[in-house]
C-alpha cells in the first residue's frame, strides 16, 4: 500500500493535459513550374542582337566604314534584291545540287569502307591506312589536281565535297560498328543469321548513334569545301556571287552569301538532329538544366 506522504504529494502535482499525437506532414503542393525551355529560348538571341545593334550603330555614325562592311540595315536591302531579281534563289539552288550530289557519293562510300574496315582484321589492314593517310593530306590543296584530272566542270567541285565529306563520317561509323557489344555478334551466331541479316539487324543499329554524329561533322565539313570549290572556275552558285561581288567591293553582297551559307549549315544540322530524335528515341540521354 503507497504511504500516506506519497499520497498527499501526488495530489499536490497538478494533471498535464494529454498531448494530442502529432498530425502525419502534409506533402508540399507542388508549383505550377514553366515550361522547361522558354525562358532559355529569348535568352540564347540576346548576344546576337546585341551585336547586331552595335553593328548597326558603329555603320550608321561612320566609325565602320562601308567599303570595309556593310550596315545590317544595307544588307537587309541587298538580300531583298537579290531575292526579288532572282540571283539569289537560284545561286542557292546550284549549290544545294553540288553539295547533295558530294554528300551523297562521299557518305555511301564512306559507309561501305567503314564497314569492311570495321567488320574484318583485314579489312581494316586494307582500308584504313589509305583513309588515314587520305585524311592527313590538305584536300583544299587537291583543286588544282582535281582541275587537271576532271576539267573545270562541276565535276571536280562535287569530288572536292565527296572527299571532305568521308572523312568525318568514317571515322564515326567504324569506331560505332567497332563498339557495338560483342555479345549480340554471340547471338547473332546462336540465331544463324547470315551476314547480311548481321549487319542489318545488329550492326548498323548499334552503329547509328556514332554514325549520326559522323553526319553532323560531315555536313558541316560539307558547305566549308563548297565555299572553297565554288571559289574555282564557278560561274554559278553562293560562291560565285561572293566572288562576282569581290570584284567590284560589294561586301553587303559577300556578307549576303556568307549569311547564306551559315543558315543552310544549320537547316541541314537541324535536319540531321531531327532525325537522331526520331531513330533514336529509344535512347534516354541525361540533360543537365
Amino acid at each position: 500500500m503507497p504511504t500516506p506522504a506519497l499520497d498527499v504529494q501526488a495530489a499536490r502535482e497538478p494533471t498535464r493535459p494529454a498531448v494530442p499525437p502529432l498530425a502525419p506532414d502534409r506533402p508540399p503542393r507542388p508549383r505550377p513550374s514553366r515550361p522547361a525551355g522558354r525562358p532559355r529560348a529569348w535568352r540564347r538571341w540576346i548576344s546576337p542582337l546585341a551585336v547586331v545593334v552595335i553593328w548597326q550603330i558603329a555603320s550608321g555614325t561612320g566609325l565602320l566604314s562601308e567599303d570595309l562592311l556593310a550596315g545590317p540595315t544595307t544588307i537587309a536591302a541587298t538580300t531583298v534584291d537579290l531575292v526579288t531579281s532572282g540571283t539569289l534563289p537560284t545561286a542557292i539552288a546550284v549549290s544545294l545540287q553540288r553539295v547533295a550530289a558530294g554528300f551523297v557519293l562521299g557518305g555511301l562510300a564512306s559507309v561501305l569502307l567503314a564497314l569492311v574496315a570495321g567488320l574484318s582484321r583485314a579489312g581494316e589492314n586494307a582500308v584504313d591506312p589509305l583513309m588515314q593517310m587520305l585524311r592527313a593530306l590538305p584536300f583544299f590543296g587537291l583543286i588544282p589536281l582535281f582541275i587537271l584530272w576532271f576539267g573545270i566542270g562541276e565535276t571536280p567541285k562535287v569530288t572536292l565535297v565527296a572527299l571532305a565529306v568521308s572523312f568525318p563520317l568514317y571515322l564515326n561509323t567504324f569506331a560505332g560498328v567497332r563498339g557495338v557489344d560483342g555479345k549480340l555478334a554471340e547471338l547473332a551466331r546462336t540465331l544463324k543469321l547470315g551476314r547480311a541479316a548481321l549487319i542489318r539487324h545488329i550492326v548498323l543499329p548499334g552503329a547509328l548513334p556514332q554514325t549520326l554524329v559522323g553526319l553532323r561533322q560531315s555536313l558541316g565539313v560539307a558547305w566549308l569545301a563548297l565555299i572553297v570549290a565554288e571559289q574555282v572556275n564557278a560561274d554559278a552558285g553562293l560562291g560565285y556571287m561572293i566572288n562576282d561581288a569581290r570584284e567590284f567591293l560589294r561586301t553587303d553582297v559577300i556578307v549576303v552569301g556568307l549569311l547564306v551559307y551559315s543558315a543552310l549549315g544549320l537547316l541541314t544540322d537541324a535536319v540531321v538532329r531531327l532525325l537522331e530524335r526520331r531513330a533514336l528515341s529509344w535512347r534516354r540521354g541525361f540533360l543537365a538544366e
